[in-house]
């Protein structure tokens, strides 16, 4: 049974550059999704959601392989960040913060498998928060990005700032939300090694 992997398969949107940035239109894609508000560091609902959203990807991926014969790699996580006024959005207070948790699916991933994932956890534990998760298409079209290696937070200020004097000095202007993927896995990676692909959609 041949194992997908989507990051490989993608690699235009999952590996640039490192301090580089590079243009790239991301065309429509398959996510489970949960939306939450406050700091990532301390709210239960961010605690809640990475406890829904890992374990459903997972059974999702078990499923798959037991009765459709399609096996893959689980996704990174991936965070889209914004505030309702975005000039409220500092990285010294980050309750403020609004945010949605995403796990790219496989375009073969259904409705149904999700649901019988669901199901079948719920049989066996607790979700925390089940009720949030959706399952739907996310288009993000035109953005730029650029890799950051090192701590997440503040220590993202130069690349950001790179992306958007990039796109100001291009003559475009921002879109959408700051939106962040998680190459690396923050529970065996030092904070100096985590790799994280920032993006910034621009029109």
């Amino acid at each position: 049974m041949t194992k997908i992997d989507l990051k490989k398969e993608n690699k235009e949107f999952y590996y640039p550059s490192t301090g580089e940035v590079a243009v790239v239109d991301v065309p429509e894609m398959k996510f489970l999704m949960i939306d939450g508000q406050g700091d990532p560091n301390t709210s239960q609902e961010y605690k809640d959601a990475m406890e829904t959203i890992f374990p459903v990807s997972y059974k999702t991926k078990f499923i798959s392989k037991k009765e459709k014969s399609q096996d893959y790699v689980v996704m990174p996580l991936e965070g889209l960040w914004w505030a309702d006024n975005m000039e409220d959005f500092s990285l010294d207070d980050k309750s403020s913060w609004k945010w949605t948790v995403m796990i790219r699916q496989p375009d073969f991933i259904t409705k149904t498998i999700i649901d019988k994932a669901i199901k079948d956890l719920k049989n066996k534990k607790d979700l925390p928060a089940p009720s949030k998760l959706r399952f739907e298409t996310f288009c993000e079209g035109k953005a730029v990005q650029i890799m950051h290696i090192g701590p997440y937070g503040e220590a993202e200020a130069p690349a950001v700032g790179k992306l958007h004097d990039f796109i100001e000095n291009e003559g475009y202007s921002l879109r959408g939300k700051h939106h962040e993927i998680y190459i690396s896995d923050m529970r065996r990676t030092k904070p100096e090694k985590l790799k994280t692909v920032i993006r910034q959609p621009f029109e």
